[in-house]
């Protein structure tokens, strides 16, 4: 019920969705929505920890596997708020998406702080979270191979 306020103020203001700060100083990400949140920075895929105030989803833990099964680094740590906004003013963030059950992924087109929005690149250049949804998409409909040995007890 907490988020309910700041949920429709933005809402009011425009916006589908908001990332979620940590609560005493709000100096790091923590979560978009009711998904986990991942950005694809200098190639690198960087999500927060989980933690006792960011969830422990299975989507963000596939992504993170997944994507290491590729042999892009994936990081689970403190993302802040600064990082976040300079890699989206230097242009070293590229992607960003939410990572959960309902939705598996879902891009990020624009991140706004401070009255300024950034816009991220078109959804059709985003080659890692596109490839991850693709994958998540084809291993649902049984037409990718099961590289990770997810499927079971599916015969």
């Amino acid at each position: 019920a907490a988020s309910l306020f700041a949920a429709k103020k933005g809402q009011d203001e425009g916006f589908d969705q908001l990332i979620w700060t940590n609560a005493i100083d709000h100096s790091t990400i923590e979560e978009s929505g009711s998904m986990n949140v991942c950005f694809i920075k200098d190639g690198t895929l960087i999500t927060p920890k989980s933690s006792e105030t960011i969830l422990s989803g299975i989507t963000r833990k596939s992504v993170v596997e997944l994507v290491r099964h590729w042999g892009i680094t994936a990081e689970e740590r403190v993302v802040t708020v600064a990082e976040v906004i300079e890699g989206l003013e230097n242009g070293t963030i590229t992607e960003a998406f939410g990572a959960g059950t309902a939705a598996a992924i879902s891009h990020i087109a624009s991140i706004t702080y401070r009255d300024k929005r950034y816009t991220l690149p078109d959804v059709t250049n985003r080659p890692i979270s596109n490839k991850v949804f693709q994958y998540f998409s084809d291993i649902r409909k049984g037409t990718a191979k099961d590289e990770l040995n997810w499927l079971v007890g599916l015969n």
